[in-house]
């Protein structure tokens, strides 16, 4: 039997995710989770083997979560489930300490073969990414602007193409302005733009906010 919690802030999410897990005879909902603060407090409390994760919950999200769950639980397999296209997000997140990315599009059967993976220590992304990673890797494609960016000039980078100004970000990643300031110096210079509002246009292009 494979233990899996589900962490997502919307109730018709986990609900949809209750019931495919109800569904599948090897599969035990253990927990869920509707916040950042309740994900971490679940990890703590509940023992599971696949934690079923979204990655834009109020409170602590992102790779920050990751970070903070691979600290506190580091043999637990994490699958991010995410609105967010894959190309843009599942190696970073891979390599944040996520075991498995898939797009919540996905179809119910796509997801249990997901979590039964990541279960057995596999690392999992759709055929469709695995294809383009291979691609890529043969062609020696170019990267886009943003890869070049580091986990925390990525997260800011998001944040202010979502309107946030410099004090929202400084409260929400409990950090001061002037570091804000710091990060979106740095971001601007490495995607060569100059303003906010090259920002938001870039990451509305990539499908990088909602």
């Amino acid at each position: 039997m494979i233990r899996v919690a589900i962490a997502d802030d919307h109730a018709v999410v986990r609900q949809g995710l209750r019931h495919i897990i109800g569904e599948t005879p090897e599969l035990s909902l253990v927990g869920e989770a509707a916040t950042g603060a309740e994900t971490l407090e679940l990890a703590r409390t509940v023992e599971c083997d696949v934690l079923v994760l979204d990655m834009s919950m109020p409170g602590p999200g992102g790779l920050d979560i990751l970070r903070e769950l691979r600290a506190l639980r580091p043999g637990l397999a994490i699958l991010v489930l995410s609105m967010y296209p894959e190309d843009q997000f599942a190696v970073r997140l891979l390599r944040g300490g996520a075991d498995g990315y898939l797009n919540k599009e996905s179809a119910p059967d796509e997801l249990v073969g997901a979590i039964r993976k990541v279960a057995t220590g596999g690392k999992y992304v759709s055929a469709a990414l695995a294809e383009k990673l291979a691609q890529a890797l043969h062609t020696g494609g170019d990267a886009l602007p943003h890869e070049s960016l580091s986990d925390r000039e990525f997260q800011v980078l998001r944040l202010i193409a979502a309107g946030r100004t410099a004090s929202e970000i400084a409260a929400q990643l409990s950090l001061s302005v002037k570091t804000i300031s710091t990060y979106r110096a740095r971001l601007l210079a490495k995607m060569n733009m100059s303003t906010n509002a090259d920002l938001m246009r870039y990451a509305l292009d990539h499908g990088l906010v909602e």
